[in-house]
């Protein structure tokens, strides 16, 4: 390997820091499906870290769907969606996601990563400007990062801040807000009705990432716009499959010229391989079970109103959050990392959320609800977080009544 290039990655120390400490809690290897429950190191433990927030990546008629298509269309496409690689069932697809979410049409891109890259990495130009939440997932980051245009971020949903910012713009511009419905890790949803007013007065246009919030807010989950009735005017609604939908891929909403142009633009679905017919076939699937059988999310919501209720009896900090993202602040690196190796040897599993991916003070653990989890699995849960804190000396503030 080239001796510079080598020194450069050898430098990089941050991993091997906290694996020395023993509180690493990353690249933990699951041997057992993704469910409420699952094996690590041949030992059953809660799952509490997970983004299946239907709790459908196990549902039998999921997986039933995955191995037909499978089956009749083999493991992969063996090229992009532009040329060699477009299945009927992938436009079945887009055309009930265009359905659901209640726009014209709909693309596929083999990740949600690759639908935010590719969309807001052409969808403005040189002369144009693209305005972000300081707090919004990584893909819309770099995605407005490889535009040729100028990026803004405004304060988390500070819509004090976006309309300041905005005023200042050349009013002939192209103008983007970009924004998370659900944010992946405060759990807040955006202030949508605010920031549509903003908008309209400035003359932009509006992409809501709902990668947290399809299958959990809005009529049969349909997302962010449908929860606050704005459908019609937000411009681009983008979406992943890997949380509720129980698989893997990404799409944009839009009307038909928007997305038509995104097919002969976007570069992360032009030179991307598209999505395997079993991602395809399950997803479809799933979205059928969620506008089918609204159980699930109704279940979703009792369990995360039951956590929260309880965590913050016990005088958890959980911020800000609207949804079954439940973020526990405690505001200290180690004391995160910590609390996190406890739980695990305990038997729940949650996320650490640490600096740099927030400010060491609102480092936190990313504790989530699924459907399918039960009370007893939930007051489990909670009881071993208490015990945790107890062990670390991390104060608990009981709200006062």
């Amino acid at each position: 390997m080239n001796r510079r290039l080598h020194e450069r990655v050898a430098a990089f120390k941050d991993a091997q820091l906290i694996k020395d400490s023993g509180l690493y809690a990353y690249f933990r290897a699951i041997q057992s499906g993704q469910d409420t429950e699952v094996v690590i190191d041949g030992q059953k433990v809660l799952m509490f870290g997970s983004n299946s927030y239907l709790g459908l990546t196990n549902h039998p008629k999921i997986i039933e769907a995955a191995k037909k298509a499978t089956a009749k269309y083999g493991t992969g496409c063996a090229g992009s969606r532009f040329l060699n690689g477009t299945l009927d069932i992938h436009e079945e697809l887009e055309n009930h996601l265009a359905d659901y979410t209640g726009k014209e049409a709909a693309l596929l891109f083999s990740t949600g990563f690759q639908a935010n890259l590719g969309a807001l990495s052409c969808l403005t130009g040189r002369n144009d400007y693209i305005l972000l939440d300081e707090r919004n997932h990584a893909s819309i980051i770099d995605g407005s990062r490889l535009s040729f245009s100028k990026v803004i971020k405004y304060a988390h949903n500070d819509m004090y801040d976006l309309e300041r910012k905005l005023a200042q713009l050349p009013g002939e511009a192209v103008k983007l807000i970009a924004t998370d419905g659900i944010f992946s890790m405060e759990g807040d949803i955006v202030k949508l009705p605010e920031l549509q007013k903003i908008a309209e007065a400035y003359d932009a246009a509006i992409m809501v990432d709902d990668a947290h919030s399809l299958g959990v807010i809005g009529h049969q989950g349909a997302g962010t716009a449908d929860h606050f009735g704005l459908t019609a005017h937000v411009d681009v609604i983008m979406g992943t499959f890997s949380k509720s939908l129980a698989s893997l891929g990404g799409f944009i909403a839009s009307d038909a010229d928007t997305i038509e142009y995104l097919k002969h633009r976007a570069r992360s679905l032009m030179f991307s391989a598209s999505m395997t017919p079993g991602a395809a076939a399950s997803t479809l699937a799933a979205l059928q079970i969620i506008r089918s059988e609204p159980e699930h999310i109704e279940r979703l919501w009792q369990n995360t109103d039951y956590a929260k209720k309880l965590l913050v009896e016990h005088g958890f900090d959980l911020g800000k959050t609207e949804s079954p993202i439940l973020p526990i602040y405690i505001r200290d690196n180690e004391k995160t990392f910590r609390v996190t190796k406890l739980l695990q040897e305990n038997g729940v599993f949650v996320n650490p959320v640490v600096s740099p991916a927030v400010p060491p003070h609102e480092s936190l653990i990313r504790f989530s609800l699924m459907a399918t989890h039960t009370f007893q699995q939930i007051d489990e849960a909670i009881d071993k977080l208490v015990k945790a804190y107890c062990s670390l000396n991390i104060e608990l503030v009981k709200a006062v009544s």
